[in-house]
């Protein structure tokens, strides 16, 4: 593909970790073909018909050139469905060779589809405005049976950063054994909440189908993402402490000290971020005595060096060749990871983002080794890992067990099938996969995850 363009913007759940990432974790990163459709609607919303054609291939040129393509939009369209307003959510199929992107436009009177369609050559050589189809809605997994838990609201932690939270535990008296849920980078709600997904809402529920407690809750940068924002000075002193593991351990010890749930069998795992960051945690939760740690995609290399990475392989989605404005754009990020190394403690209280993140939060997390870290931690760990992960790979499963293998009490489980969020899938992932398709976490994840906890 000679011309491709992407979004610089990450999926909320990959590691690229903001203490307060201005993008909401809903917003995922778009392939190229998408915003070249976007940016096909762009030219024709600003009355530039021969930009918005010049990537039509020699049929569309012959049957839908300039001149027909302006009628369509500035008179038959319009009187129809009324003037045209913004664009909406897209989403990507595939029909006989042919890559087709649908976003979501807006009219006055009417809600249409733009349906885009691409050869192989990456030229456009379809176009039509259909009614859209109904968006993907959540569904609780088939392995998950309300009949055997009863769910309560909870606050974790008091005072000015309090969080409101879900414990969902089994019926009975127990006691049962439980499960602290951290989340993955970006404002995230207690159940992970990525378009129609709920991965921690999965979790919580097939686990206590299965006898385990488990508590999930909203992330700080969620709850309290406006205030954080509103002051960049309180933004600027935040690191993965405060927005993440504080909040780990205040959850904990409430599960700890709930009536029905055993103390000495209370577990945490984290997720993306909380997986990167679950030596840490295990570190700092040694007086708790918790029983054990589990990482469901946790990320072993740097953070910054990781999003030259993740952005590397979304460009690349269009093909082999990177058009000059692609190019420029991943420079850009280059260039912001090489100032977040440059940076030093001078620049702690600095205000300046990077890459989505403040001074503070870089330089806490310089020279952060999970591996070598977990190395230190006492208790059982269970590394679990998803093979279609782009985000988090398998490479770093392999460093996990070069660090831990040796050690009885740590267990490691590849799944070839699934991604970032323990779905289920194949060929090639695209970000939209996240956001337009339903899913649920695997059944045999909930089963190991099940059993690894039933073993201590």
């Amino acid at each position: 593909m000679k011309r491709a363009t992407t979004s610089i913007l990450l999926i909320g759940l990959i590691c690229a970790a903001s203490a307060a990432f201005a993008v909401q974790n809903q917003t995922a990163a778009e392939d190229a073909l998408t915003v070249r459709a976007r940016e096909f609607l762009f030219a024709l919303e600003k009355g530039d018909y021969q930009s918005a054609t010049r990537d039509f291939d020699a049929t569309m040129l012959k049957v839908f050139g300039p001149d027909r393509i302006e009628a369509m939009w500035a008179k038959q369209l319009p009187a129809q469905v009324g003037a045209f307003k913004q664009q909406g959510p897209a989403r990507r199929e595939q029909l006989q060779g042919y890559e087709i992107v649908l976003i979501t436009c807006s009219f006055e009177k009417a809600l249409l589809d733009a349906r885009v369609v691409f050869d192989k050559e990456g030229k456009i050589a379809g176009l039509n405005f259909v009614p859209p189809a109904p968006p993907a809605k959540y569904e609780p997994p088939a392995y998950a049976d309300p009949a055997k838990f009863e769910e309560t609201e909870v606050t974790v932690g008091s005072g000015e950063w309090a969080l409101p939270g879900t414990l969902t535990k089994p019926k009975g008296d127990g006691p049962f054994p439980g499960l602290v849920l951290v989340h993955g980078s970006g404002p995230n709600d207690r159940d992970e909440t990525l378009g129609p997904n709920k991965p921690f809402k999965d979790l919580a529920w097939g686990l206590a189908t299965r006898g385990i407690a488990v508590l999930r809750y909203e992330k700080r940068n969620k709850a309290y993402q406006k205030k954080i924002l509103a002051d960049p000075k309180l933004e600027a002193a935040m690191t993965v402490k405060d927005e993440t593991i504080d909040d780990a351990l205040l959850a904990a010890a409430l599960l700890q000290n709930t009536k029905g749930i055993d103390p000495k069998r209370v577990f945490i795992l984290g997720h993306s971020l909380g997986g990167f960051l679950l030596p840490r945690i295990a570190l700092a939760a040694e007086p708790r005595k918790i029983a054990g740690f589990i990482s469901m995609a946790g990320l072993t290399r740097p953070l910054d060096d990781t999003i030259i990475r993740q952005m590397t392989y979304l460009y690349g989605l269009a093909g082999n060749t990177l058009s000059d404005e692609d190019r420029k754009r991943l420079q850009d990020i280059k260039d912001a990871v090489a100032k977040v190394k440059a940076l030093t403690d001078a620049d702690k209280g600095s205000t300046m983002k990077l890459l989505g993140a403040m001074p503070a939060y870089w330089l806490d997390l310089r020279g952060y080794d999970p591996p070598e870290t977990a190395k230190s931690v006492k208790k059982p760990m269970l590394f679990l890992q998803g093979e279609r992960d782009y985000q988090v790979q398998t490479v770093d499963l392999e460093n996990w067990k070069k660090a831990l293998g040796s050690r009885k009490d740590v267990e490691f489980h590849l799944y070839p099938k699934l991604n970032h969020l323990f779905y289920e899938g194949e060929g090639v992932l695209v970000p939209l996969e996240y956001m337009q398709k339903h899913g649920s976490v695997a059944p045999y994840v909930v089963d190991d995850i099940a059993a690894w906890i039933g073993k201590h």
